[in-house]
């Protein structure tokens, strides 16, 4: 192996921008992909929640010089529509205008895009090729092609993981050293669904929007596709907590029974998606959890990153972006050090921190989502945050800004949005509405708490 050549295993969202980012540096990479190629087999439906394209990864793909081609597939969503109970509608932007918004991207798409992108980078990808076993020591690594069960033999210098939260890498990782692996599993799994374009090739419902219909513990939402559809996600409890008749994965287990559930709370949705019986009884619930591990690298000869290293809840859209944020980092990290081992321990010490913030705000956002975006208190809270950003525009930044229209590091976001969060529950206590508020003194509060931030304004 030349010093120059890396093993990428897993070509999927990560594996693909990182083999991009490498080869157009110089590195030999080679790609192992347990799928099949998703150009000639098809993607994999059912188990891909779809992803919201924020700038963190807008920058990454801008790295990797692929951002055009990436956009023109995107549809721009401009804020949360509430889908109530009554059937009413209420549009809650996720910033101040049309130049604060996030893009919806369908996963296959994009990792075609990107795939095809690495191989114009000199990236070679192998698909078919499941890992099976690493010896760190010797350097060889056995993959295996489930198609016949044949084994294929590698030998490697250094091992990238970009395989997901099911790493087969991170597996070996820890047989060999530990790594303090836990996965703590949400009590909620989901099931996708589809809504259908118009027979003219629209959209049924807006468009420019992500769809939520709040409903306490459960939740249903619908992120629009460039070719009309719109991809549905269920939320529900996987058993409904005692005496709440909550519908939960353990008693709607038929069509019969997802359409009586969706004739009861999700009346304006039923409508709009014609193969939901079909599409429940065939797609496999998927589970949501939170990993966490000890450490992401061993010396110079593995790393991970990812959701191999850090897989989250999807509920705050940041998944994918954190993801791609850190395969810039890792680029940067190998360009300023000159051995793996030193590179791989600086991208830890830099992302580690801010990946745990992020795995913490989005389980917080599950809740946001769910429970509190039709609360009177919460909307109230969201008005103040906006007349304080307005007022004092360096220094209260909200936290959906600092986090998805910006790159403040998420542990700085974490740390000040817990600040910003206090104020406003403490000003909005007791109070329907803002008249009357001692705007002075909020506004020493919020100087003396909270430093201007670099970016911001």
């Amino acid at each position: 192996m030349g010093a120059r050549e890396l093993t990428l295993i897993g070509a999927g969202l990560a594996g693909s921008l990182l083999a991009v980012l490498l080869s157009q540096r110089g590195w030999k990479v080679t790609v192992y992909e347990r799928r099949g190629d998703p150009r000639i087999k098809g993607y994999e439906s059912g188990r891909s929640i779809n992803l919201a394209l924020a700038e963190r990864g807008r920058h990454a793909l801008r790295a990797a010089g692929v951002e055009d081609a990436v956009m023109r597939q995107a549809v721009m969503m401009r804020g949360r529509m509430i889908h109530g109970l009554d059937g009413s509608l209420q549009l809650q932007r996720y910033g101040r205008d049309d130049s604060e918004v996030i893009w919806s991207v369908h996963r296959a798409d994009l990792n075609i895009t990107l795939l095809e992108a690495a191989e114009r980078a000199g990236a070679t990808i192998h698909f078919h090729r499941r890992l099976h076993t690493v010896d760190f020591d010797a350097g060889y690594a056995r993959l295996i092609d489930d198609r016949d069960d044949q084994p294929h033999d590698i030998r490697f210098a250094t091992l990238i993981g970009s395989d997901g939260a099911g790493s087969a890498l991170r597996a070996e990782m820890v047989r060999k050293a530990g790594f303090g692996e836990r996965t703590e599993f949400l009590d909620h799994s989901y099931k996708e669904l589809t809504i259908p374009p118009t027979a003219d090739g629209g959209f049924r419902i807006e468009a420019n929007a992500l769809h939520i219909w709040p409903r306490g513990r459960y939740m249903c939402i619908a992120l629009p596709n460039d070719e009309g559809t719109f991809t549905v996600t269920l939320f529900l409890p996987n058993q409904a907590a005692p005496g709440s008749g909550d519908p939960c994965f353990a008693s709607v287990r038929s069509g019969a029974e997802v359409r009586a559930l969706f004739e009861r709370d999700f009346a304006d949705a039923l409508p709009l998606i014609p193969d939901l019986e079909r599409d429940w009884e065939q797609h496999p619930p998927g589970l949501l959890g939170t990993l966490y591990l000890d450490r992401w690298h061993l010396d110079g000869r593995a790393v991970l990153l990812g959701d191999a290293a850090h897989a989250m809840v999807p509920f705050h859209g940041q998944g994918m972006n954190c993801a791609f944020e850190d395969c810039v980092a890792l680029a940067d990290a190998m360009d300023a050090h000159v051995g793996l081992k030193d590179a791989f321990a600086a991208f830890e010490a830099r992302r580690k921190p801010n990946a745990a913030a992020i795995q913490a705000m989005a389980l917080e956002n599950y809740v946001e989502m769910r429970d509190r975006v039709d609360d009177p208190d919460f909307l109230l809270q969201r008005e103040l945050e906006l007349a304080l950003q307005q007022r004092h525009p360096n220094r209260f930044v909200p936290h959906y800004t600092m986090v998805t229209f910006m790159r403040t590091p998420y542990a700085v976001a974490l740390e000040r949005s817990e600040i910003q969060r206090a104020i406003l529950v403490a000003a909005t206590r007791g109070r329907r509405d803002l008249e009357g508020l001692d705007w002075e003194a909020l506004a020493r509060t919020v100087h003396e708490q909270l430093p201007v931030l670099e970016g911001a304004g």
